[in-house]
């Protein structure tokens, strides 16, 4: 129970990247108290004003203690990656969001904001502006995807009178902070390794971050059992653009050369298949391969998404452009 009428809310994972640009603007508003979950403690949590609560989303009974007089909940926690094995994606991705739901259950919390991803409607062919009555695939090339799509479905059959969830599928974030995205470009540029898929011209969602987070607030805000966000799942990006000139603007902005060199999506795939092959093999799970079967397709070929559904049921458009988003980037946090 809440005496001090200030709304607690508490955030798994917010000390990543997205869940502490979530806190950092909640806590401009006194209306809120900010809490996190997560397995380690943060130091940079504690110097903006966020009260820790630590655990493991796979332990029902460390994610019941950290609900305790929770009066909302954003879920942006999750195992992240291209490969690795299945019960570790399927343990914090699946068990994780079943042990939360039960949790907010148990302790009559009324709000749910669950992160979950586009890959979840990703299949194996071009996706261009389509919206949510897309169907998931049947089978998925990423052990990660497959894992949030399941995860999204507990979250979105949760919804009911006495709990309001939605599902926000954020497309390809970046912006200060950010240490997997743009730094791993950067980084295979810099080791000769970055080559065009395709033709180079496939069209693509980003998302500044703070676009991002504002839309987990806005929804975390408005939503109720009566309002129309409840229940459902969003696409949420910017875009489309072109990957590959995103990109080279990237690596310009950084003092590195373009991307000249290209592989054909068709050998792309084969190489991709062809290390996953390996890997399985050898049973080696704790890499970062430098291609998938599922990175030549999303370097390959085109994913974005309408967002009127969005913008009509919530009210929201991203006030940052991608442009001010990278100049924010590289004045603020350029990747060395």
């Amino acid at each position: 129970m809440n005496y001090d009428n200030k709304t607690k809310v508490l955030i798994t994972g917010a000390g990543g990247f997205l869940g502490s640009n979530i806190a950092r603007i909640l806590l401009q508003n006194p209306q809120y108290e900010i809490y996190s979950f997560s397995r380690s403690p943060h130091l940079f949590l504690d110097k903006m004003g966020v009260r820790q609560r630590l655990g493991d989303l796979r332990n029902y009974h460390d994610v019941l203690a950290a609900l305790k007089d929770i009066d909302a909940v954003i879920h942006t926690a999750s195992m992240v990656g291209m490969w690795g094995h299945y019960k570790a994606f399927y343990s914090t991705n699946v068990l994780g969001t079943q042990n939360l739901l039960s949790a907010i259950k148990e302790h009559k919390i009324k709000k749910l904001v669950y992160t979950s991803t586009p890959s979840v409607a990703f299949d194996r062919d071009h996706l261009c502006g389509v919206d949510e009555t897309t169907p998931m695939p049947k089978n998925y090339l990423t052990y990660y995807a497959q894992t949030k799509a399941m995860a999204e479905k507990l979250v979105i059959a949760a919804n009911d009178s006495t709990l309001s969830t939605v599902s926000l599928r954020p497309h390809l974030i970046f912006g200060p902070g950010d240490l997997n995205l743009i730094p791993r470009v950067i980084e295979a540029q810099k080791k000769g390794r970055l080559k065009i898929i395709g033709d180079g011209n496939n069209l693509v969602d980003v998302t500044y971050v703070e676009n991002a987070a504002m839309a987990h607030i806005i929804a975390l805000e408005q939503i109720h059992p009566a309002h129309a966000i409840a229940g459902k799942a969003y696409f949420l990006g910017q875009g489309p653009i072109k990957l590959w000139d995103f990109t080279n603007d990237i690596l310009a902005r950084s003092g590195l050369p373009k991307v000249e060199k290209r592989i054909s999506i068709k050998t792309a795939y084969c190489l991709g298949f062809i290390i996953e092959c390996f890997l399985k093999l050898f049973r080696i799970y704790n890499i970062h391969p430098p291609m998938t079967r599922f990175i030549a397709l999303q370097l390959g070929k085109s994913h974005y998404f309408s967002h009127k559904n969005l913008e009509n049921d919530l009210g929201f458009i991203s006030q940052i452009s991608i442009e001010e988003g990278l100049d924010r980037l590289f004045s603020i946090d350029q990747p060395q």
